[in-house]
């Protein structure tokens, strides 16, 4: 099962990234619970976000139109700070690991969100055929985007047809 795990913005995070020992502590915290967290094969991926300041909202009408609103955005309750992708296997799992995050924000409230992805399954149930072929195509894509790039060999001369090489001058 998949999860998305939000951490909510605060005042403080809205301001941004700002060290000092709280946060230096927080983020040592931090990265011993994400070791704990990819050591057991949980942690898919995880990113902080920037403060909403640095955002944009888009918006989309009845009609079609859309508009986008520069950031900051005003209820940061709403908002998230960062998040990881967890594959656990049940919400109880998941609960279970996010009681063992530090608090991530340090002097101040911190909440963890938990949301379940929908599985291909589910979707197939609703979406069906063509619809669900054309997201295995696009998921595939996406994994070989993932991947490194192949190196090109190097060329090779052929027999007998050796670079010249120069000789230092001597001066």
């Amino acid at each position: 099962m998949k999860v998305l795990v939000f951490v909510k913005a605060t005042p403080m995070s809205e301001k941004g990234m700002v060290s000092g020992p709280g946060f230096d502590k927080m983020l040592a915290d931090m990265g011993a619970f994400n070791e704990k967290l990819i050591k057991a094969g949980i942690m898919q991926e995880a990113d902080g976000l920037k403060p909403s300041s640095a955002g944009k909202r888009i918006t989309f009408s009845e009609q079609g139109a859309t508009s986008v609103v520069d950031g900051p955005f005003a209820e940061t309750r709403e908002l998230v700070a960062g998040y990881w992708v967890w594959n656990v296997k049940s919400m109880d799992e998941a609960i279970a690991w996010a009681r063992q995050c530090p608090n991530p924000m340090p002097g101040e409230e911190g909440v963890l969100e938990i949301r379940p992805t929908y599985s291909a399954e589910e979707f197939e149930e609703i979406a069906g055929g063509a619809a669900m072929e054309r997201d295995a195509r696009l998921r595939e894509r996406m994994r070989k985007q993932k991947q490194p790039k192949a190196k090109k060999k190097a060329k090779k001369a052929a027999p007998g047809k050796r670079k010249p090489v120069r000789a230092k001058s001597k001066k």
